[in-house]
């Protein structure tokens, strides 16, 4: 049975997903067939590098990230110095190797999905941000 939010709407809590919060970062998980379907609300002011790094111990977001932002505006930045700016409603690839933040004073919302350890090899993803 799919999730269903409540009265908030896309802010709401999603009836059978699984619920948690990481770093400040609400985080809604739906297990279907071998993917997750994730929404994923970071709040105004949140930034990777400022809240997640301590707890993950990397210098840079190493996670791959597809997508839809729903709401709000995100901005990030590779290693390299190369930057992504998305706004929704928009599709999102982000790379590993990224830190990012939110613009504003509205929550950013996006609808992830991802395969576990498996999200970079069964979407095509490059183990870090490169050029082509």
């Amino acid at each position: 049975m799919p999730a269903m939010a409540d009265e908030r709407g896309l802010l709401g809590r999603l009836s059978g997903a699984e619920h948690g919060d990481f770093a400040g970062i609400e985080v809604d998980s739906v297990q279907v067939g071998s993917a997750r379907v994730k929404r994923l609300i970071y709040r105004p002011g949140s930034r990777w590098s400022t809240d997640v790094k301590p707890l993950v111990g990397t210098d840079l977001c190493m996670h791959g990230h597809v997508g839809f932002l729903a709401q709000g505006h995100l901005r990030g930045e590779y290693a390299d110095g190369c930057g992504f700016d998305f706004r929704a409603p928009h599709i999102v690839v982000i790379e590993p190797g990224h830190d990012a933040w939110v613009v504003g004073d509205e929550s950013a919302v996006l609808i992830q999905f991802d395969f576990a350890s498996d999200t970079l090899a069964t979407l095509g993803l490059p183990s870090q941000h490169q050029h082509d």
